[in-house]
């Protein structure tokens, strides 16, 4: 049997590693998160003289579910952003960029579709129609819902978590659309987007003169700094 076709842990280890490290490293930070943020929260009950609460209880209030979802709508939009920018603009030099002058959707032969289709080309890449418009910009068609999906998550969760306060400092709750106009939603907001395009810039730039060895994310170790890849 090939490796392709194989099953079992051993195989699911060896062509899915990434996604399994990854996806183990998220479930180890939410917990941490939450243990933290349980105590966070608990000690400042003791301050303020109100009730403590349990562990499962944090994890379902609207204090831990918009520090989360807040943080994912940010990421989400930085990939939406990243896939859809480096259609069209390059970084000379970057492992992350195309090479200057190859910008655009690119042709039906370059992106196997239609009659360029190889025999083992998703379904939706061979028909055309609807299906192939779809299956074209799935990638950002699903980003875009993931970032949409949490941004609203972020911001009912972070009404609730406003008017919890304000009621416990004998104010009126907050409305819906007063608090996505507050300065509160927007410092959320705000301060997770600047980070995330910090964070690419500052990719783009030191895939130029920076390396590491064997990442598909670097160019080879002893590439020039101003070629942009490989097939320069």
């Amino acid at each position: 049997m090939s490796r392709r076709h194989e099953t079992g842990p051993g195989g699911a280890w060896r062509h899915h590693s990434l996604t399994i490290v990854f996806g183990l490293l998220l479930l180890l930070f939410v917990v941490g998160q939450a243990v933290a943020g349980t105590a966070e929260y608990n000690e400042t009950a003791r301050t303020d003289g109100v009730q403590q609460i349990s562990f499962a209880r944090y994890v379902s209030s609207s204090s831990f579910l918009v520090d989360l979802v807040e943080n994912w709508q940010s990421e989400y939009l930085q990939f939406t952003l990243y896939i859809l920018l480096t259609i069209w603009l390059v970084q000379r030099g970057s492992s992350e960029s195309k090479k200057p002058g190859e910008t655009g959707r690119e042709s039906d032969e370059e992106q196997l579709v239609g009659r360029f289709a190889r025999p083992d080309s998703p379904r939706w890449a061979q028909v055309g129609g609807w299906r192939r418009a779809v299956y074209s910009h799935s990638l950002v068609i699903a980003m875009t819902v993931v970032f949409v999906l949490s941004w609203l998550a972020q911001a009912v969760t972070g009404r609730v978590a406003e008017s919890e306060q304000r009621m416990r400092d004998l104010l009126d709750p907050v409305s819906f659309g007063d608090y996505l106009v507050s300065p509160d939603f927007w410092s959320r907001t705000l301060q997770n987007w600047q980070s995330e395009m910090l964070a690419i810039a500052s990719m783009a730039v030191f895939a130029i003169y920076l390396r590491e060895r064997g990442s598909p994310e670097s160019k080879p170790v002893g590439m020039p700094h101003d070629v942009t890849t490989a097939d320069d």
